[in-house]
């Protein structure tokens, strides 16, 4: 496959989106939030995802850091945790340093050494990404950092995915987009990038109407690609 730029999603494609919850839960005097935190942090990033698209639809825009705050109140509440604020402020303040999966640092090294650009498209709020990028070690191997704070709508609305050809030199052809997300792949896809969806968890793919170029375990799929 011929791509010059790969464009990546960054929570859940980059970033492991229940890390934060994961080493909270192994600190010690958090027996009640250890026993929930699976729950808990899979129903932070469900109610994450479809706020964005509620409000995409609503013509409303919060920016992503006031909607993961609230996502993680409804997680909390849930299972009668929401009272706990010193929790809810270490688990947001674990959120701004998630880890990478194993294998991220490695394959942008190898693009890099292979001239091929790299750059993040995400919903993230910008402190967010810049949180992120820079808490993990990855903000060299970056070109662009493009969070949709510029325009106020969220993926996968057509116009988050032009701000990839806004930002760069690059032709729609040149751009290969990776996200571990169907809905996003659907959305890159549908704009005419040529698309790597990273299935982690060995999921059937959405019944969507565009469908990924490719389909990989990590992002070690990436790799192959490289012609």
């Amino acid at each position: 496959m011929s791509f010059k730029v790969c464009v990546f999603d960054a929570y859940g494609t980059l970033f492991d989106v229940n890390s934060a919850a994961r080493k909270c839960a192994a600190e010690p005097g958090r027996e009640k939030f250890a026993e929930f935190w699976p729950l808990i942090s899979a129903n932070w990033r469900e109610k994450q995802l479809s706020y964005s698209w509620l409000l995409n639809i609503l013509g409303e825009y919060n920016d992503f850091w006031q909607i993961t705050e609230s996502a993680l109140d409804y997680a909390l509440e849930l299972v009668g945790l929401d009272r706990d604020a010193e929790l809810k402020k270490r688990l947001l303040n674990l959120y701004r340093e998630l880890d990478t999966y194993t294998e991220v640092k490695s394959v942008l090294s190898n693009l890099s050494t292979r001239n091929i650009t790299c750059a993040i498209l995400s919903n993230g709020s910008k402190f967010m990404l810049d949180a992120a990028v820079k808490n993990s070690g990855v903000k060299s191997y970056f070109k662009a950092v493009l969070s949709v704070d510029e325009i106020g709508v969220f993926k996968p609305n057509s116009k988050v995915y032009e701000m990839v050809l806004d930002h760069t030199n690059f032709k729609i052809d040149e751009v290969l987009f990776v996200s571990s997300n169907g809905w996003d792949i659907a959305g890159a896809s549908s704009f005419g990038f040529k698309t790597v969806w990273i299935n982690r968890l060995n999921l059937p793919y959405d019944r969507l109407p565009f469908q990924p170029d490719e389909i990989g375990i990590d992002l070690t799929h990436v790799e192959a690609l490289i012609n």
